[in-house]
């Protein structure tokens, strides 16, 4: 077993003709392409899929091998999974020769093997580069090709950078530098994923509401921090795919995302100092503002540097735990505490703000000031609140929503009945119905 760690990057066609140019700068061992066929499978019911697994069988000049990835984690465009790698004599899956302990719980294992099929295939050419980076050893592949299911296909035109030996961060350093020049941007699906959407027909992906983080129950602050950002990053790269796929209303979920980043940093304003998050601050600010020009096309924004760049640095403070250095120990002692408390004290912040600013009936104007202050504690009651009740959470937040669309909506005569439906309502925080 080994631990798969990759950034994976897609093409744009522009940047296609001049990318291996961009990778062979680095130097290192360059190989010449290769055609790669992969087939993957799973049951009728799609249990793999269901049980995070992906199986597939690689040939490859009459060379095969079956390769078994189990669930990991994905965060900004860095994808982290457990993999199983195991040469055939032939194209025939056999999955005797997988070790035993990698099949999830409940699988029955023995009456597999006569139930899996072939489910869809990807077939593309890889060109790849092995190159030496600071302290690291990385390969650069270079896909183009399609995933195949039946009669639909979809086009494949990644860039996958892998760490062989070395760590992580010289692996997000040298995809730092190969993003200045543009083209790129961080692809959240993976090839299998792409196939299983494929198989379903190709629905229409949802927009989601922006979800309560819940972290385990004695998580602590670094852990709250951590998995905040990670939660902003998987809605952003969600949604950009939707946003890509022509879901003009994804660009406001993705904005969403950013404010909860930038909130996040509010909230821990004060274990984290401003000076470790201010470059971070500032590229989120811009491209936010990118983001929200009128008739923005998301084909040029997403693939130009300054928006990809944005997104690694976060990835890469996060992965990193950029805030380290700047920490005292005193503080220290403070991250390691329990976010349960952490996050009750702050409610109670959060709530006592927005009364105050919604304590009395404003004028007009004087609702509009106050729109973004309601927005980022919103933000604020979704980063805090994932220890109560979902229903008692969400009636919570659905007050203040309703107050912040009728500000939003010129000429309601609801703002008046929406503040004081708001202002009014106990906070959850207080009792003690813990989830």
């Amino acid at each position: 077993m080994s631990e798969e760690t990759e950034i994976k990057f897609i093409v744009h066609p522009d940047a296609v003709a001049s990318l291996a140019e961009r990778v062979s700068a680095y130097g290192g061992t360059h190989h010449a392409p290769q055609h790669l066929i992969n087939i993957y499978f799973d049951t009728d019911e799609l249990e793999l899929r269901g049980h995070g697994v992906g199986l597939r069988v690689r040939g490859n000049n009459e060379c095969y091998e079956m390769t078994a990835k189990t669930a990991g984690k994905i965060i900004g465009g860095l994808h982290q999974h457990p993999e199983y790698n195991i040469p055939l004599p032939g194209p025939e899956l056999d999955i005797s020769l997988l070790p035993a302990d990698i099949w999830p719980h409940g699988l029955a294992v023995d009456q597999l093997q006569q139930r899996l099929a072939p489910l869809f295939s990807t077939d593309y050419q890889r060109e790849k580069w092995v190159i030496t980076h600071a302290a690291s050893e990385i390969e650069v592949a270079f896909d183009r090709g399609h995933v195949i299911a039946g009669a639909a296909s979809e086009v494949i035109c990644e860039l996958e950078m892998e760490l062989l030996s070395g760590n992580i961060a010289d692996l997000l350093t040298l995809a730092k530098q190969l993003s200045a020049d543009g083209g790129l941007r961080l692809g959240g699906l993976s090839k299998a994923a792409r196939g299983y959407h494929l198989v379903a027909g190709s629905p229409i992906r949802e927009i989601r509401a922006l979800p309560l983080l819940r972290t385990a129950a004695k998580a602590s602050v670094e852990q709250g921090l951590s998995e905040g950002l990670s939660l902003a990053l998987a809605h952003w790269q969600y949604h950009e795919e939707l946003w890509l796929a022509g879901v003009p209303l994804a660009r406001d979920s993705i904005l969403t995302a950013i404010t909860l980043v930038r909130e996040t940093f509010v909230v821990m304003g004060n274990l984290i100092p401003r000076k470790a998050t201010h470059v971070l601050r500032g590229q989120m600010a811009e491209v936010s503002d990118l983001i929200a020009l009128p008739d923005r096309d998301p084909h040029d924004l997403c693939y130009q540097a300054v928006y990809l760049q944005c997104k690694l640095a976060l990835t890469t403070w996060l992965i990193l735990q950029g805030w380290q250095d700047s920490v005292s120990e005193k503080t220290r002692k403070k991250l390691d505490g329990s976010f349960k408390r952490f996050a009750d004290i702050m409610l109670s912040r959060c709530s006592a703000e927005l009364k105050v600013a919604f304590g009395r009936a404003l004028s007009p104007e004087e609702y509009r000031q106050q729109l973004p202050r309601l927005e980022r504690r919103i933000m604020a009651f979704h980063l805090l609140s994932g220890f109560y009740s979902v229903n008692q959470v969400l009636t919570y937040i659905l007050h203040w929503q309703a107050l912040q669309q009728a500000i939003l909506l010129p000429g309601t005569n609801d703002v008046e009945f929406m503040r004081r439906q708001a202002v009014t309502q106990s906070g959850f925080w207080r009792s003690v119905s813990n989830r």
